[in-house]
């Protein structure tokens, strides 16, 4: 058996503590306050330690109160969505959801409003991290769009979701007249994206331009490669996809865009199971994505190996 508190009493202290009043979270459970009173007194016995700090009109968590207050609060969370999926109607479907940490905030989660517009029996369920994941342990998981590779696994199908220009951008208040791109490149404050396959190195090499030998900043996600790049701080090497809003705002411009030579990768790819190919909420996913990322394609559900080595040059 697991070794925790009645449920009760942990419910009750929760509402005390977030509400910081007993008469509050009297109201919220439907309970009395003395009822409540009493079930958050047997929790500080059952610890040996005081959770709730009495005030005349309310009450405070104590250092230990807080850190168990807000641990419950994000496991009340989970489990009232749990509970929610449950009590969804038979027609409805839950899809997990796995992708990159970027590519979920800059372009699909801007998008996912109008599938879920177009197909209202299906709710996402999203996480991220910049790891791809392991399909055949994470089966929880439906779908999943990774960064630079994807894991290779047997029975996992993994598609490249088209190849993305990767080229400087930077802010239009950086441009400066008469001043042409290939000079304006040796210049400007140049931004690190630290987990990007495409270096500056190898931008600078694939131009045949000297890396201007100076002080780069950095930082870990492409979507603050971008933000700073927005605010001024130099220039970003980034993928016109991730960058799409910012370009069409006229937050950010493509830097010598008739100038330096084009570059393109296939940096985003979306896998699930083979066996799952035909499970509705998966199909009419994968059907909807490949439309939004502009790929005409036959469902070839062979299993594909994908990997760093998959992270091939293809110039456009």
């Amino acid at each position: 058996m697991r070794r925790i508190p009645n449920f009760v009493l942990l419910r009750a202290f929760e509402a005390t503590a977030r509400l910081q009043s007993f008469t509050l979270a009297a109201e919220e459970l439907h309970l009395t306050q003395s009822a409540i009173s009493h079930q958050v007194k047997e929790l500080e016995e059952y610890f040996g330690r005081p959770l709730l700090m009495r005030r005349n009109r309310r009450v405070e968590a104590t250092p230990e109160g807080a850190r168990l207050q807000e641990s419950l609060g994000r496991v009340f969370d989970v489990i009232e969505a749990a509970c929610n999926e449950v009590a969804l109607s038979p027609a409805a479907q839950v899809l997990v959801l796995h992708s990159a940490p970027s590519f979920a905030a800059k372009w699909l989660g801007p998008r996912l409003p109008q599938f879920m517009s177009a197909h209202p029996d299906i709710t996402i369920r999203l996480s991220s991290a910049a790891e791809p994941i392991d399909m055949t342990r994470a089966r929880e998981v439906d779908v999943a769009i990774s960064y630079g590779f994807a894991q290779e696994r047997p029975g996992v199908v993994t598609i490249a979701l088209g190849a993305e220009r990767i080229v400087p951008l930077c802010a239009p208040s950086l441009l400066r007249d008469g001043v042409g791109a290939d000079r304006l490149i040796g210049e400007l404050t140049l931004i690190d994206s630290q987990l990007s396959r495409i270096t500056w190195p190898d931008w600078f090499a694939h131009n045949d331009i000297p890396l201007p030998a100076k002080p780069r900043p950095s930082f870990d996600r492409a979507a603050l490669v971008l933000s700073a790049a927005v605010d001024g701080m130099g220039v970003a090497l980034e993928t016109t996809r991730l960058a799409e809003r910012e370009l069409l705002r006229g937050d950010l411009v493509e830097l010598g865009v008739d100038v330096f030579k084009p570059l393109a990768r296939e940096t985003h790819f979306f896998s699930y199971r083979a066996e799952q190919r035909n499970v509705d909420k998966v199909r009419r996913f994968r059907e909807w994505l490949f439309s939004e990322a502009g790929i005409d394609r036959e469902f070839d559900d062979t299993p594909r190996r994908r990997s760093s080595t998959a992270y091939k040059s293809s110039e456009a």
